[in-house]
């Protein structure tokens, strides 16, 4: 079943006997036409990148949250916790990052590129985790700890920045 498309491209017809060419004389009007299956695939399409994409930011917040003490959906939605939300919000800044680079660099073929973007966005978060657990190791202090301190903190912040650019190195380094 095809239909008409909404954009209608403008043929000019040629005056030969001047030598010109008058759009404004007369035209004629080329419609084509839309696939319905092929605008349902890219919709089904989108959709599942889509929840890829969400499952892999939603599993970066468990590892978050399981590396950090307490809840850290508690702490940053309930108790407004500024350092919890800035390692949020960065590790998901990165997280999403990736997940965009994976996607558009993802095989052509609909099945591996889904597989692509989800086993790059997971081992992403492994990376990401690992880097906080190196950060945590080797700088000073216990950054992780942060999260639970109710001041803003500029360790939070130097974090922060460090997720999100080990995430940028990760999005580049895909494959």
């Amino acid at each position: 079943m095809e239909a008409a498309a909404a954009v209608a491209r403008v043929v000019p017809n040629d005056d030969k006997e001047n030598g010109v060419t008058n759009i404004f004389a007369s035209t004629s009007v080329e419609i084509g036409t839309v696939d319905p299956e092929l605008l349902v695939g890219g919709i089904l399409g989108t959709l599942a990148y889509f929840v890829v994409g969400v499952a892999v930011l939603a599993t970066g917040f468990l590892v978050l949250d399981l590396m950090t003490p307490g809840n850290l959906r508690h702490q940053v939605y309930v108790d407004k916790n500024p350092n919890a939300a800035i390692l949020l919000a960065s590790n998901h800044l990165a997280l999403a990052i990736i997940v965009v680079t994976a996607i558009l660099t993802s095989s052509d073929g609909f099945a591996q590129g889904l597989a692509d973007s989800a086993v790059y966005g997971l081992f992403a978060i492994v990376l990401q985790a690992i880097a906080l657990r190196l950060m945590n190791a080797f700088l000073p202090g216990k950054l992780v700890a942060l999260v639970q301190d109710p001041k803003m903190c500029g360790a939070a912040w130097a974090v922060g920045v460090s997720l999100l650019s080990i995430g940028l190195v990760n999005a580049a380094a895909l494959t």
